[in-house]
């Protein structure tokens, strides 16, 4: 006897069923793992959109253009980076530059064995403009002061016994030995600049310094008091000077000018800065 339709439907459905359960059965740990697969492959997707999200649109921009070619013609004008710059130095970093000795008109001299820098002449004693710090016009003022309290009593000693005016003798003692603090009066107590021009010298009679030139030589002293005496000695012996004798003792102004006509010293203004000093420390009072 033969299934009606809606037996037969059943009978159908049944196998279907029966064989989707075998399937299921046979397939079902494919079916795990192909699930499991799935959802990695859809976790990831989402983390990676997540992280795009979260990056600025510049970096983008500057990604895409890192990975496309660049050729010269199309390499664009922003990306070329500038040269660099010269960093100049700081000018903290840069050592101090040490001052120079000066010689009589006030001029730098790079020397090591300079006879004399005359740094404790103030401007207006070396005739040249412009003012000075009161503090250090005052501590010059004092050395020379004390100086002169120191020298006086032979200045004028020498004047009595050769008739040079103590004025003189003062003021070019304070010039020529720069107040006692010289190279020159420290080393060789030589406090007039007196030079050597002998050609067959003992030792110890004299000493090279750098004065008018690198090869002058100057006279070496056992005392102060003897340089004192050689400058008497020199200008009283000497025929240069003879008609420095010819005026008064009270006559300074002649004596200084005598004194650079006569060649002492090669600056031309030498004869006023006697005077300068001499009327600024009132040492025509010893005369």
């Amino acid at each position: 006897m033969g299934l009606t339709p809606i037996q037969n439907v059943k009978a159908r459905a049944f196998r279907a069923g029966r064989q989707f359960n075998q399937n299921v059965q046979k397939y079902w740990l494919r079916f795990v793992l192909l699930g499991i697969a799935v959802y990695l492959v859809h976790e990831k997707d989402l983390a990676i959109d997540l992280q795009l999200s979260n990056i600025p649109a510049a970096a983008l921009q500057l990604g895409e253009i890192a990975q496309a070619p660049v050729t010269a013609s199309a390499r664009p004008a922003s990306l070329r980076l500038p040269p660099p710059e010269t960093v100049p130095e700081e000018e903290e970093s840069r050592p101090a530059t040490p001052a120079l000795p000066t010689n009589y008109d006030n001029q730098p001299v790079n020397v090591s064995n300079l006879a004399n820098s005359y740094s404790n002449l103030s401007n207006s004693q070396k005739g040249l403009p412009g003012s000075e710090d009161a503090a250090l016009r005052a501590e010059k003022r004092r050395k020379q002061l004390q100086y002169v309290k120191r020298f006086a009593k032979v200045a004028r000693s020498e004047m009595e016994k050769y008739g040079i005016p103590a004025s003189i003798t003062l003021a070019q003692g304070l010039l020529e030995s720069n107040v006692g603090e010289s190279k020159l009066a420290t080393r060789n107590k030589n406090h007039f600049g007196i030079k050597c021009f002998s050609r067959s010298c003992k030792k110890g009679h004299c000493s090279n310094y750098t004065d008018d030139s690198h090869k002058d030589f100057f006279r070496i002293f056992k005392s102060s008091w003897e340089s004192y005496r050689a400058h008497s000695l020199l200008l009283k012996n000497s025929g240069r000077y003879s008609s420095l004798f010819q005026l008064s003792r009270k006559d300074y102004r002649g004596w200084a000018y005598g004194l650079t006509r006569a060649g002492y010293a090669t600056d031309k203004q030498y004869g006023q800065k006697l005077i300068n000093l001499i009327e600024d420390l009132g040492l025509h009072e010893y005369d």
